[in-house]
Formats: C-alpha cells, structure tokens, sequence
C-alpha cells in the first residue's frame, strides 16, 4: 500500500506544488463525501476516513478544483 506522503507528493504535482490549493480541495472533496457523494475510486467510506479517500481522489487526477468548487 501507497504511503501518504507518496500519495501527498503525486496530489501536490497535479496542483502545481500549491499546497493551499490541495488542503482546500481536500477539505472540500472530503465535506462532499460526508454529506453522501460517492467515492470516484474504490474506497470503503467506513474504513477509510473523508480526507484520505479525498486525497487519493485528487492524486488519481479523478477530482479538479473545477469539480468541485461552488458556481
């Protein structure tokens, strides 16, 4: 299994090293799945916590700020 700061460092490469960006993204991705979005990888919601799933969601290149900001 991928640890964190390897998945971390692959999320930060899609957001041009902007760290902001992908702590928001994060906390944004992941408020969607707590309030019932389903995960666009293969995660177990009650294993695996919000922020990890987001993560990797946006490591994948499965999430875009696009995606997932208010219009």
């Amino acid at each position: 299994m991928e640890r964190t700061e390897e998945i971390t460092a692959r999320a930060l490469l899609l957001v041009g090293q902007d760290r902001y960006k992908l702590v928001m993204m994060v906390s944004k991705r992941a408020e969607q799945l707590s309030n019932g979005a389903e995960p666009l990888i293969k995660a177990d919601k009650n294993k695996q916590k919000f922020t990890d799933i987001a993560l990797l969601e946006i490591a994948e290149g499965k999430v875009r700020l696009e995606s997932i900001t208010d219009c």
